[in-house]
C-alpha cells in the first residue's frame, strides 16, 4: 500500500484546523486564522513524524501533551494558566469528539485498505472523509454546547413567582437580575417590576388601562370606590430606558419565590406595574432583585442560593 506523506500532511491540516477553530468558536476565544493555520500545521508535522517512527514510541504521549499545549498557545495565546487549561480541556474534547465522528464514517464507508501507526490512521482514508468528520463534530459540538449553556444560564437566572393579592394568586416566571435595587422611597419596601399584561388576573382592568392618569393623579370616576387604590405606590425609576420615570406600583400581600425544590415568602414587597415587554422572546414577564432573594431571615434556602452566586 504507497502512502503519500502530503496527502497524510493536508488531512492532519485540515482537521486541526476544524478542532482549533471549533474550539476557539465555541469557548468565544478570540482567533485569527493565520496563528490557526500555523497551530494546525505544526500538529500535521508531527503526525508525519510520528508516522516515520522519528521518535521513539515511549515519548508519544509526553510529546503529543506538550506539542497539544504548543498549538493552542499558538492559535489563541492564553492570558493565563486557568485559560490555557480551560482551552486546552475543550481542544481534547473535540478532537475525541471529531475522531469519534471520523470513525463513525469510516465503519459505514468500510474502506478496504486502512490501518493505524503511531496514532495516526493512514490507508484509503481520503481527505472527505476528514473534512466531513470535522464538519459533522462541529454541528454537534456547536449544538450541545448551546443547548448545556442554555439550561444552565435558564437554571441560574430564572425562577418561578406567584403573587398573591387579596385571595387571588398568579404564577409568572421572573428574571433574577442583579442590577434591580429598586426600592419604594416610603417603605424602602423591595419593587419587583411585573409586565402588565401578567396582572390581568390580580388586577381590575380598569386600573391597568389608566396607569398614566393614576400616576399623574387623573383618577377615572369609577376607580374611586376601588379598594385597591390605598394599596398602590407611585415608584420613582432611573432605568427601563426612562431616565426619570415614575411606575405604578401595588402593595400585595405576600410573594413567594420558587428556585428548584427551595422556596421562601415574603410580605414585605411592592410590584411595579410595566406597560411594555421584557423579554422580546417571552422567557420571563417580571424581574426580581437578587437582594430580595437572599436578604431576610437566613434559612436554607439562602444558604444555597447565596452558595450558587
Amino acid at each position: 500500500m504507497t502512502i503519500y506523506l502530503d496527502v497524510v500532511l493536508i488531512e492532519n491540516l485540515c482537521m486541526n484546523y476544524i478542532i482549533l477553530f471549533t474550539t476557539g468558536y465555541v469557548l468565544k476565544v478570540k482567533r485569527k486564522h493565520i496563528r490557526i493555520i500555523i497551530s494546525a500545521l505544526l500538529g500535521g508535522i508531527y503526525s508525519i513524524l510520528a508516522y516515520m517512527e522519528i521518535m521513539e514510541i515511549y515519548s508519544n504521549i509526553i510529546i503529543k501533551i506538550i506539542i497539544s499545549i504548543v498549538m493552542v498557545y499558538i492559535a489563541f495565546v492564553p492570558k493565563n494558566i486557568k485559560e490555557m487549561l480551560k482551552i486546552l480541556v475543550f481542544f481534547y474534547l473535540a478532537s475525541f469528539a471529531f475522531g469519534g465522528c471520523a470513525f463513525a464514517l469510516l465503519y459505514f464507508i468500510k474502506p478496504e485498505e486502512i490501518l493505524m501507526r503511531n496514532g495516526v490512521l493512514i490507508g484509503t482514508y481520503p481527505l472527505k472523509i476528514a473534512l466531513l468528520g470535522g464538519i459533522l463534530g462541529f454541528i454537534i459540538l456547536s449544538i450541545s454546547f448551546y443547548i448545556i449553556k442554555n439550561k444552565i444560564i435558564k437554571k441560574n437566572i430564572f425562577c418561578n413567582l406567584t403573587i398573591y393579592m387579596e385571595g387571588k394568586s398568579k404564577n409568572i416566571t421572573a428574571l433574577i437580575d442583579t442590577g434591580n435595587m429598586l426600592k419604594e422611597p416610603i417603605t424602602n419596601f423591595p419593587v419587583i417590576v411585573v409586565e402588565k399584561n401578567s396582572l390581568d388576573e390580580l388586577i381590575q382592568n380598569e386600573i391597568l388601562s389608566n396607569i398614566d392618569n393614576i400616576i399623574e393623579g387623573n383618577l377615572p370616576e369609577e376607580l374611586y370606590k376601588s379598594k385597591c387604590l390605598n394599596k398602590f405606590r407611585v415608584i420613582p425609576f432611573k432605568s427601563l430606558g426612562k431616565e426619570n420615570g415614575l411606575l405604578l406600583g401595588f402593595k400585595v400581600d405576600k410573594i413567594s419565590i420558587q428556585i428548584e425544590e427551595s422556596e421562601k415568602i415574603v410580605e414585605d414587597v411592592i410590584v411595579g406595574i410595566y406597560k411594555f415587554k421584557l423579554s422580546k422572546k417571552d422567557q420571563y414577564s417580571a424581574l426580581i432583585g437578587l437582594d430580595l432573594i437572599e436578604g431576610g431571615n437566613e434559612n436554607e434556602f439562602i444558604k444555597s442560593f447565596s452558595r450558587k452566586y
